[in-house]
């Protein structure tokens, strides 16, 4: 790739790309016919179980106003407890709206990747991640998504991997 290639693409989507380029990641991102709004459509779209969707959630830390991400399987829920003890300044978590989003990310709600933020977030990476071997992200655009290893999300990222998630039973 000389650069050249990533000028019909979104904004966020070139943001994403450069930096998988720039890292050495073998899978650029690809474009869906579809948006893939949610981990659902876009494991559908990919023909993949819902699970092997890592879904970046953003949460708002109150202490200090803060991006919070959590990269979650896309079959489960995430536990704001348990985020809460992980994320730091022992402060609570708030939702996130569109506006945050946009702003601390530079992406909308949909297409959330978990890397090349506006301004980087804490981040957690969900260890239920790790039961398989190929994961797919969004890429920073609803309808754009990428092919990794859920070991080359926490190398691009420099997250820990962590409980995170509801228990299955809850």
């Amino acid at each position: 790739m000389c650069g050249a290639e990533l000028t019909p693409l979104p904004e966020g989507v070139q943001r994403v790309a450069r930096l998988l380029q720039e890292q050495g990641h073998p899978h650029p991102p690809v474009m869906l016919d579809d948006a893939a709004r949610t981990a659902q459509q876009a494991a559908d779209a990919l023909g993949i179980t819902l699970g092997q969707i890592a879904k970046s959630i953003i949460f708002r830390r109150k202490a200090d106003d803060a991006a919070v991400l959590v990269v979650t399987s896309g079959d489960r829920r995430v536990d704001e407890k348990k985020v809460e003890a992980l994320a730091g300044l022992g402060g609570k978590l708030g939702r996130a709206d569109a506006q945050f989003v946009k702003a601390r990310t530079g992406y909308s709600i949909g297409g959330v990747s978990p890397v090349a933020h506006a301004q980087p977030p804490v981040t957690l990476i969900d260890r239920e991640l790790l039961r398989f071997d190929e994961i797919w992200a969004a890429a920073g655009h609803p309808h754009a998504v990428f092919k990794l290893r859920p070991q080359d999300l926490e190398r691009l990222t420099g997250a820990p991997v962590a409980d995170v998630v509801q228990d299955p039973a809850a």
